[in-house]
């Protein structure tokens, strides 16, 4: 089953995320480059992988396993984001629209896998 993930609305904003985070994530103290900037990269890049490596399967269950999978790494990413604004690593104008789009990227994951699910 041929899925091309960059036709899909939900690897194109967790791509974008991906470059969101680094860059907003640049400026952590050199003390959270191996704690809590480390995690949040790892995660935000872990979504955006999960999607294409689903995309890649060929069943309709596995694509929905890293589906699943990218949505737990997708809300860590926006849990992360806040917890870096909170501590003042992040300035509120940075965090909260990193945010608001981890929070649409989940439900839009909920949204496919729902309608995959439904399926035949």
């Amino acid at each position: 089953m041929g899925r091309d993930h960059r036709k899909l609305v939900v690897f194109t904003l967790a791509d974008q995320l991906v470059t969101a985070v680094y860059q907003v994530s640049g400026a952590f103290p050199h003390s959270e480059r191996f704690g809590l900037q480390m995690q949040l990269r790892k995660a935000a890049v872990s979504t955006a992988s999960n999607i294409v490596e689903g995309s890649a399967r060929r069943t309709t269950r596995e694509y929905l396993n890293f589906l699943n999978i990218a949505t737990g790494s997708a809300a860590e990413a926006g849990y992360l984001t806040e917890v870096a604004t909170r501590l003042g690593f992040l300035a509120p104008a940075d965090g909260e629209p990193v945010c608001g789009a981890y929070s649409e990227l989940v439900a839009k994951l909920n949204a496919l896998m729902n309608s995959l699910s439904a399926e035949p």
